[in-house]
């Protein structure tokens, strides 16, 4: 598959390891508006660079637009790619309105076209499994799921819209995606209703940085997810002290909020720029130990419960417990370009297609109404 990338930001350095080892995929050009990270990606991979998103997706040699532009940008680069015929993968969030999203799946139908989301860490394979293991029905029904991922996300470096509401920016966004997309992965079924609230605690970020929701599903089900970025308490111990990216992860309290002290909104863009691929501090994604993950989660069947883990899946049973081990992942996210090939030879929607990222968008902004209007959202 001859993939164009559109944006060679933070998104693209994590699906670079991906995009370098997987046998089906030939990085074949990319357009960003960073020189030096044109030149980086040029002389990387011999690839043909374009001045824009949309002279990309003209190029003929071009099959398929992996778009990981900021996500105000999603739904045009998205369509363009669709209306030049070329396949799309394009990064979490799928959009920022649903009417963007509706936009994307109009035009990828139109153009017969593949359409495919992620990542997100619904596809991490202990959640496909974790999912297999529910799906067998030893276990019973799914009457309940917990989720719950403490980080530091809203102090690593940021551009100025990542950290505006309106523009995508904030948890409810970014991260909430991978979240909802676990729990509705697990649970099978669609969220029937909302009921949210969130924080936004630090007034030099504005943004939501913090949230706790219950949603309930059309079964009776119910799940209780809970994220905060402000930096203070790792749940990575909860998860063997493997990081998100399946890495070793080391203890550097506090370090995110030393690194921006001092700074402004134009000189944390530039730091983020500089950390970027191609940067004068390019930082490249750590060395994985076990398989990525986003946090805690366990899912309550009839009768037990189900734990993924970043090295495999707990099993408690009424009298037994089990550990099914799962063995390091030699391609990080290669089941994200393994579902993206699949849906193109297949001609038939992926998972993780167009209409289910809408749905989980869908819940996303159910959260972001509900904690602004203090209300449950039916939907």
């Amino acid at each position: 598959m001859k993939l164009g990338v559109a944006g060679l930001g933070r998104a693209f350095t994590l699906m670079l390891p991906t995009f370098r080892a997987h046998p089906a995929v030939e990085l074949v050009a990319a357009a960003d508006p960073r020189p030096e990270a044109c030149r980086r990606f040029q002389a990387e991979f011999g690839a043909r660079i374009h001045p824009t998103v949309e002279a990309l997706c003209d190029d003929p040699d071009v099959e398929a637009v992996y778009v990981a532009t900021p996500h105000p940008f999603h739904a045009a680069h998205a369509r363009a790619a669709a209306a030049r015929g070329k396949h799309v993968l394009v990064e979490k969030p799928m959009a920022v309105t649903l009417a963007e999203c509706d936009a994307m799946i109009e035009g990828a139908a139109k153009a017969r076209v593949r359409l495919v989301v992620g990542h997100s860490h619904s596809f991490d394979a202990p959640i496909a499994r974790a999912r297999e293991i529910i799906a067998g029905g030893s276990l019973g029904r799914v009457r309940m799921a917990s989720a719950l991922n403490y980080t530091d996300f809203l102090y690593r470096p940021r551009r100025p819209e990542e950290l505006d509401t309106a523009q995508g920016g904030g948890v409810l966004f970014s991260q909430a995606a991978h979240q909802v997309d676990v729990v509705r992965r697990l649970v099978g079924e669609r969220v029937a209703s909302v009921r949210a609230s969130a924080g936004a605690w630090d007034p030099a970020r504005a943004t939501e940085g913090a949230y706790a929701a219950h949603l309930v599903f059309e079964t009776g089900a119910f799940a209780s997810i809970a994220y905060s970025g402000y930096g203070h308490f790792d749940s990575d111990e909860l998860c063997g002290g493997i990081g998100e990216l399946g890495q070793s992860k080391e203890d550097a309290q506090g370090a995110g909020r030393r690194a921006l002290a001092g700074l402004d909104a134009q000189a944390e863009a530039a730091m983020k720029a500089a950390r970027n691929y191609g940067g004068a501090n390019e930082t490249q994604p750590p060395a994985a130990i076990a398989h990525q993950h986003f946090g805690f989660v366990i899912v309550s069947c009839e009768r037990g419960d189900v734990r993924p883990m970043p090295t495999g899946v707990f099993v408690y049973g009424d009298e037994t417990r089990r550990f099914e081990p799962l063995p390091a992942p030699e391609i990080p996210r290669r089941e994200v370009i393994d579902e993206f090939v699949r849906a193109i030879e297949s001609g038939n929607p992926a998972p993780h297609d167009g209409a289910w990222a809408r749905e989980t968008l869908a819940v996303c902004l159910a959260m972001l109404t509900s904690a602004r209007e203090n209300r449950e959202i039916a939907r």
